[in-house]
């Protein structure tokens, strides 16, 4: 079965090593703009290795890749902001009172993290960075019985407590702006993989069977979805489903996620790369 240690590892992992890059090109941008000298900045010292070793014009590149790479995170980030500002607005244009008002009494204790929205299409999703809400369409309420919507609920549940759309879109920044670290785009497909598991086996272990849930994305794979430019969100029925409809059906199978030998090692050896720019300065 898959395991909170998993998700967990996963998620630090690719934190730690896109966060670790980031944090480096600030400093080197910093440095760039005050002309000051960061002796322990990684960029740095690959710049300042290659004038030593002759290869002046590539010191430009490394200019041209951190400048570029923060850049392009930066309005990666924006436009996944706005875009996420504007699908929530859009939401809210749909909102239904009535059924909104009911699902947060009987669910959520009057919290308002429930929205219903009167939407053909049925939609079941959490989004929100700070403050997430499950969105449910009265679409996906005419679609499915009282228990597999129940299942629904209990895994958007999952998603809304674990914080999954703001932890996605941390993964998702960096496996798009950092593509010479491949490692870091697995993580980010392989977390959502185990997310997504794990919310379906909260809703097994809730109702004492697989039935509802599998019955429930089996339903949701027949019928469209909702069209969205953002990545800040966790939906129901968009990731891994042939995966998870095979693991639901034969959950005591060995489904454990095995690491690609050949991208870590790639990424391994960009960090040793860097790692050895930075001892030659210092030596």
């Amino acid at each position: 079965m898959m395991n909170k240690r998993q998700s967990k590892s996963m998620f630090y992992v690719s934190i730690l090593i896109s966060g670790s890059i980031f944090v480096q090109m600030g400093l080197y941008l910093i440095s760039l703009i005050s002309g000051s000298n960061l002796r322990f900045n990684i960029f740095e010292v690959c710049h300042t290795t290659l004038k030593l070793i002759g290869l002046t014009s590539l010191t430009y590149a490394v200019d041209i890749l951190v400048v570029g790479t923060f850049l392009f995170a930066l309005w990666k980030i924006t436009t996944q902001v706005i875009q996420t500002i504007k699908m929530r607005s859009r939401l809210q244009q749909y909102n239904n009172e009535s059924l909104t008002k009911k699902f947060n009494d009987e669910y959520r204790n009057k919290q308002k993290e429930f929205m219903i929205i009167s939407y053909p299409v049925p939609v079941a999703i959490t989004i929100g960075f700070l403050s997430p809400k499950i969105v449910l369409s009265t679409g996906l309420l005419n679609l499915l019985s009282e228990e597999e919507l129940e299942a629904v609920i209990y895994h958007e549940t999952y998603h809304l407590n674990n914080h999954d759309p703001l932890k996605i879109f941390l993964l998702s920044i960096g496996s798009i702006t950092l593509p010479y670290i491949p490692i870091l785009k697995w993580l980010n497909e392989k977390y959502r993989v185990v997310q997504e598991v794990m919310a379906d086996e909260l809703a097994i272990e809730k109702q004492e069977t697989s039935l509802h849930i599998g019955s429930a994305l089996l339903k949701m794979l027949k019928v469209g979805k909702l069209e969205t430019k953002s990545f800040a969100y966790a939906s129901f029925a968009e990731t891994s489903v042939n995966y998870r409809i095979e693991y639901i059906l034969n959950p005591i199978k060995n489904n454990q996620i095995k690491i690609p030998v050949t991208i870590t090692m790639w990424s391994i050896l960009v960090f040793c790369l860097i790692s050895i720019f930075f001892i030659y300065a210092l030596a």
